[in-house]
């Protein structure tokens, strides 16, 4: 995401959510626009509106909670404040690592779906809009562990006694990793969409959105993940079979990561509820 103000069209993205937050589903209502605000997920052009594909709908709390990262410093928390953001920090992450997963699923599972969908007499089958829709929902998901991540950052571990601080420390580099290793996932899935010469922002057909002159996609301004490094050694196209192993290799080496981050965090937590 970058720091520029973005512009899109709002009424259509409240519209698409039905109002609700696709963080919370708390909901506002057409005469509570201001209730819920538009927020922009992976990248976005530099320039210009942002396409709705690019776009959720999120409530003012939780648009808050996702931006105030750059005005936190020297937070101060007790042992009870800090056991709940360590728990509640751990708790969504989990549930970003599974959505992670569907994600992962659902892209290796395009090429097949989309042969299978041109052969099919009964008519195209909608995987355009179950693709934007997962993907939307997977980068708020990490965007929403990374705020609560800095937000844990931001207590002043000089506060803390040490046999808090240094296990604090740990869990949160853990974690951290453990998003870098999530965003790779997403980021090589976003590949196999490119390499299907599809847009991996919006899913529109590159070939129908090109004529911009600019390798950009027409739709939604978003240019193509590089593929070069996937190529079969023939030339013939896109080696998909070495992208899902790579996928693969990735959820395996989360899974070891989130193995260690469990131990440390119970051990964090032990700690925190002791008198």
């Amino acid at each position: 995401m970058t720091s520029r103000e973005w512009r899109g069209d709002r009424r259509a993205v409240f519209e698409r959510d039905e109002y609700t937050c696709r963080n919370c589903g708390a909901t506002g209502g057409d005469e509570e626009p201001t209730t819920v605000r538009t927020y922009p997920v992976g990248d976005v052009p530099l320039e210009g509106t942002v396409h709705e594909s690019s776009l959720v709908t999120v409530c003012s709390r939780c648009f808050t909670a996702l931006q105030e990262s750059d005005a936190l410093s020297g937070l101060s928390a007790d042992r009870d404040d800090l056991f709940r953001l360590v728990r509640d920090t751990t708790r969504t992450q989990g549930a970003t690592i599974s959505d992670v997963a569907s994600f992962a699923s659902l892209v290796t599972s395009l090429p097949t779906a989309l042969a299978e969908t041109d052969a099919d007499d009964d008519g195209p089958r909608d995987h355009a809009s179950e693709y934007v829709e997962t993907r939307q929902d997977v980068l708020l998901a990490i965007d929403v562990v990374d705020a609560r991540l800095d937000r844990l950052r931001a207590v002043e571990t000089a506060e803390l006694d040490p046999e808090v601080a240094s296990p604090l420390e740990t869990v949160s580099e853990t974690a951290t990793t453990l998003q870098s290793d999530l965003r790779e996932v997403v980021d090589l899935g976003e590949t196999v969409v490119s390499g299907l010469d599809r847009c991996y922002g919006c899913f529109v057909p590159l070939e129908e959105s090109a004529g911009n002159g600019s390798g950009t996609c027409g739709t939604c301004g978003l240019e193509p993940r590089a593929t070069d490094d996937w190529h079969r050694s023939e030339g013939d196209g896109v080696a998909f079979e070495r992208l899902f192993s790579s996928i693969n290799d990735r959820l395996r080496g989360t899974s070891t990561t989130t193995e260690a981050l469990t131990d440390r965090t119970m051990a964090l937590a032990e700690t925190l509820l002791e008198e």
